[in-house]
């Protein structure tokens, strides 16, 4: 496989095109005057200042398709969404509310139980929330709060250069007939290994090992630790072969654009690396030094003895999103 079969499959991913109106949306709520802010757009939560800690923020809508395809799925799918949103800032979830909109009482029960197993499994609250018992449509949307220490966040926004970038990935995982590009790796798995994983997060961060992280989301991999190279305005390289795969990996593209059930990509410190692989391989995730992170805003692959740009942000947007609240 050529190294522009990846790149072309990455830029043209609706996992990554659909995220390039965000910074439309997000310019009409300037964030001047509201000093309580410290972190917003371009994260995966929002932090807001509570004195000696943040509360995190953050919400997800899960795609219509998924709801209708398999609504128990996209109940669960959307607390595990935002509690991967949570666990990326370093922050522990204190409770979510829903806003649930049904047009037929199978896929409402459907739903519902998802969101029951996401909360016996993460052991987060569904505290509230609103319904719409005469939509016409069906939808799950869940926002979640949570806590982290000042000194702990972790931002999107704050790779610098020279810090390697890390993968973290569980492996054991399986695609759903019915999510194709979601690798499931939390349905199967001990309840207690599930919270686990979720805190290995926490603890990076109250170590204060990284500079940088996010959660592996719809963009894939790549298109992830693309969305954190935009947003803290650096660049990289990164080698594809130094990627964890699993070893019956059928389809290497379709692995990279997958939206992953428990990963991370953090950017950090070369002397931590080694002590952030260590913290997840013992809740089961495979980890490696993939790339380097540098301030040419240039994200470049090497595949095989090839090199390619996949991102140029002097000119290319994922998001489009800036940091503005806490510089």
């Amino acid at each position: 496989m050529e190294l522009k079969t990846i790149i072309d499959a990455i830029r043209q991913f609706p996992g990554v095109t659909r995220k390039g109106k965000i910074h439309e949306v997000t310019d009409m709520f300037p964030l001047k005057g509201f000093p309580q802010v410290f972190a917003a757009e371009g994260e995966d939560a929002a932090a807001i200042d509570m004195g000696d800690r943040y509360v995190l923020f953050a919400a997800d809508g899960i795609m219509e398709s998924l709801v209708k395809s398999d609504p128990y799925l996209a109940g669960y799918f959307s607390v595990l969404v935002n509690v991967n949103d949570i666990a990326a800032m370093g922050g522990r979830a204190s409770g979510m509310v829903d806003i649930l909109s049904m047009s037929d009482a199978h896929s409402c029960d459907e739903l519902l139980k998802g969101i029951q197993e996401g909360i016996r499994r993460f052991n987060v609250p569904l505290v509230g929330g609103h319904t719409h018992p005469d939509c016409h449509y069906n939808a799950i949307d869940i926002s979640i709060i949570g806590h982290v220490p000042k000194d702990s966040i972790v931002l999107s926004s704050t790779a610098r250069p020279g810090d390697d970038i890390v993968f973290v990935m569980d492996l054991n995982g399986y695609y759903p007939e019915s999510v194709p590009y979601a690798w499931v790796t939390t349905l199967d798995k001990d309840i207690a290994f599930v919270q686990e994983q979720m805190e290995a997060a926490a603890v990076v961060a109250d170590r204060k090992l990284v500079h940088a992280g996010k959660d592996m989301s719809n963009p894939g991999c790549l298109g992830t630790l693309g969305m954190m190279l935009e947003c803290s305005e650096m660049g990289a390289t990164v080698d594809v072969n130094k990627i964890p795969v699993p070893e019956d990996c059928e389809d290497f593209v379709k692995w990279l654009l997958a939206y992953q059930g428990c990963a991370f990509v953090y950017s950090c410190p070369p002397e931590s690396s080694a002590k952030v692989i260590e913290i997840f391989e013992k809740v089961g995730c495979k980890g490696a030094v993939v790339g380097k992170v540098d301030d040419t805003k240039v994200f470049k692959l090497k595949y095989n003895g090839e090199e390619g740009v996949l991102f140029d942000f002097n000119k290319d947007i994922i998001t489009g999103c800036r940091p503005k609240a806490h510089q």
